[in-house]
């Protein structure tokens, strides 16, 4: 039998540690339900057993230190422990009551599209009549812890865990690979986290402000607040049925800019602040990213404008030849979609077919790199497109050495075998995985292609919504157990990029 070389133990010993820690944020709900008087049970239970759960694992290895393999199982596992547990709340306010969250694969669904900050839902009716308060902010929370990235926050708080914080980051976080902000990586993970919480109290203002001033009468606190949670994590739920439909245009163009900062690498305002604006000025992949959002924009505002993309608004009339609305509409679909937010302004569904195209494309850009952003990535594209343009040049010219650089540093083959491995796998994946939902349908009916492949691509792109059954006023409620099985199974391994679940899933990884 083949001696295994991984540490088990002592990776399961850390996930015990940050499980154990997930009892502080929870506290938050439980206060909004002892407030509400509706959903303590609840949160009081959850906390019980997260604690318990996080105890007992933590005691299988008192003695913890952790190499490359430890980290990846630990990234892997921690993010599964997290949803479970995260299920719990579902479970526990929907037992008794004809909610759909009673059942596990939902529950473990709307938590699996929480922490991932996918936005996908299984709830049939969002509304604070139909379910507590204090769980539809809890499902707001989930976006916000993981879309930093749960281990991020750990290496930035637990001592324990700073000594193989580059790694346990690294396995995590969106994109090639992090930077390294500071000497310290613990001072690293503090600094991004900074950044993080002072955008989204920076929105939470803006956007309660608006409802102060009259601009905004809906934006109570409680939506301030639960908005500002899901668009720096770029996850998409909300509390309003109708998402940001429900609220008034100033509201939609204040989020847009948001949305922006959110699909940007952090670090970039992390050196705004220490004083250094040109990095992010400078910055290639900032500046492709700006490009692809301006062009598509452009493009999907011509599309509304000319009535070729959508047509009836729900009975307010159509917002072709009318250019506000179409540059508002497009700005704000494209950034959602680009960014993987998964908001929406409006019902997409009702647009045409070169419309839809246009944010089917989207769903597979991605934010940048270091951002909470998710799906392929900026950083990636910008990579296959340099590479290609020098596959082209060195035809012509075979004896030349031609680099490839990123923002005027030079990029590593390891790094680009990684970005061509990374985007093959994930292209892989949607394909084999398409034919699947297609074949189960939804609530018993054939669906279209186009229906089957948003929702695979919006749920390994951590995107949310898709098209027709899955569009942006809909749910995926209607998808049979095991497509919801297969789907939880792409979020997760969506949010942390392939790889380092996936290795974890080899021979070789536990035994050579």
């Amino acid at each position: 039998m083949a001696r295994v070389h991984v540490d088990w133990r002592a990776s399961l010993s850390l996930v015990g540690t940050v499980l154990k820690y997930l009892a502080v944020p929870l506290a938050f709900p439980l206060v909004l339900a002892v407030y509400y008087g509706d959903g303590v049970l609840a949160f009081g239970a959850t906390i019980i057993v997260t604690v318990t759960i996080g105890t007992a694992l933590e005691r299988l290895r008192p003695d913890r230190d952790i190499g490359a393999r430890e980290g990846f199982l630990m990234v892997a596992a921690i993010w599964l422990f997290v949803s479970f547990v995260g299920a719990i709340p579902y479970l526990i306010a929907g037992a008794g009551t004809a909610s759909t969250l009673a059942h596990p694969v939902n529950a473990l669904f709307e938590s699996m599209s929480g922490f991932t900050t996918t936005g996908a839902t299984v709830m049939g009716e969002i509304s604070s009549t139909r379910h507590p308060r204090a769980l539809l902010m809890w499902r707001q929370l989930t976006q916000w812890l993981g879309g930093m990235g749960i281990v991020v926050l750990a290496v930035a708080i637990l001592p324990e865990l700073s000594v193989g914080g580059a790694q346990l980051m690294d396995a995590e976080a969106p994109g090639p690979g992090i930077q390294k902000l500071t000497p310290r990586i613990a001072e690293t993970a503090r600094a991004l986290w900074g950044a993080y919480i002072g955008i989204t109290t920076f929105e939470i203002l803006l956007l309660y402000g608006l409802h102060l001033t009259g601009h905004a009468p809906n934006m109570t606190l409680y939506n301030a607040v639960a908005h500002g949670f899901t668009t720096m994590a770029t996850g998409g739920f909300s509390p309003e049925a109708r998402s940001i439909e429900a609220f008034s245009a100033t509201v939609q163009w204040v989020i847009v800019p948001f949305m922006l900062a959110a699909g940007t690498n952090f670090a970039l305002f992390w050196h705004v602040l220490t004083g250094e604006p040109d990095h992010m000025f400078w910055d290639e992949e900032y500046r492709f990213f700006l490009g692809i959002i301006a062009v598509l924009t452009a493009l999907l505002t011509g599309v509304l404008f000319t009535d070729m993309g959508l047509v009836a608004m729900g009975g307010a009339g159509t917002i072709a030849g009318d250019l506000g609305e179409s540059i508002r509409h497009a700005a704000f679909q494209v950034a959602s979609i680009v960014t993987t937010t998964g908001y929406a302004s409006m019902d997409f569904n009702a647009w045409g077919n070169l419309g839809k195209l246009s944010l089917f494309v989207s769903m597979f850009i991605g934010g940048s790199a270091g951002s909470t952003g998710g799906s392929i990535k900026i950083v990636r594209w910008l990579l296959i497109l340099k590479a290609l343009k020098r596959e082209l040049f060195t035809t012509v010219h075979p004896d030349a050495v031609k680099p490839i650089r990123l923002s005027g540093r030079p990029v590593d083959d390891r790094t680009l075998r990684s970005v061509y491995g990374f985007t093959v796998l994930y292209i892989i994946l949607f394909t084999l995985s398409t034919p699947f939902v297609l074949w189960l349908g939804y609530n018993g009916e054939p669906i279209s292609a186009l229906e089957g492949a948003s929702a695979v691509a919006a749920t390994i792109g951590n995107v949310g919504p898709g098209f027709g059954v899955v569009g942006p006023m809909n749910n995926y409620l209607g998808f049979p157990a095991p497509s919801k099985v297969l789907m939880i199974g792409l979020m997760w391994i969506g949010r942390l990029e392939i790889i380092p679940v996936l290795v974890v899933f080899t021979r070789v990884y536990w035994t050579s």
